[in-house]
């Protein structure tokens, strides 16, 4: 394992990006400033709390790169009342834990749909923000998700707002594969 990157330009502090809004391309975003970082030769990791599918595009792309991405998700999230809602909390839990580690081990770190898992309660703000606080300098943590909330966004570096002006699914277009997964 190589040391984690610290003598960057700027890497007096972490960078926290966030990409957040209603709009598709939050994710999409996040894995370009991957290949920015996987070409600056950058360990980079990324964890998906929300998504459960092996079958994506960015799963196969980024495993070719060399990137670690792992989904601790477990899909579409029910309501709290639901019998399923407490697995898919300890699985964001779990992922919460996974992602210490992740920023432990990496130079860059995406937590894909974090700000979802915190806006549907599996995951607390505060333990988000205690995980920013424990970052090392030069480190790189990029979040997406619908709904950020005011104190991941005042905590960010960087934030993002990404609108839905047309969508395609919303036409009844199908799911294309390379376009939406």
């Amino acid at each position: 394992m190589s040391t984690p990157r610290t003598n960057q330009p700027g890497a007096a502090r972490p960078r926290i990006l966030v990409f957040t809004g209603e709009g598709a391309g939050k994710t999409s975003a996040a894995l370009g400033k991957v290949l920015r970082l996987v070409g600056r030769g950058y360990r980079v990791a990324v964890l998906q709390f929300l998504k459960h599918d092996p079958d994506t595009g960015e799963l196969s792309s980024l495993a070719k790169l060399g990137v670690t991405i792992e989904q601790c998700g477990m899909g579409f999230v029910p309501n709290p009342e639901s019998s399923r809602y407490p697995s898919h909390r300890a699985a964001a839990q779990a992922g919460l834990e996974r992602a210490r580690a992740l920023c432990a081990s990496h130079d860059a770190v995406v937590l894909d749909e974090i700000c979802g898992a915190i806006a549907k309660g599996l995951i607390a703000e505060a333990q988000v923000l205690a995980l920013f606080a424990a970052l090392r300098p030069g480190h790189v943590c990029i979040c997406t998700g619908r709904n950020a909330t005011p104190d991941l966004i005042a905590a960010a570096d960087t934030v993002s707002t990404v609108s839905c002006v047309k969508h395609a699914l919303r036409a009844g277009i199908a799911a294309q594969d390379g376009v939406e997964r």
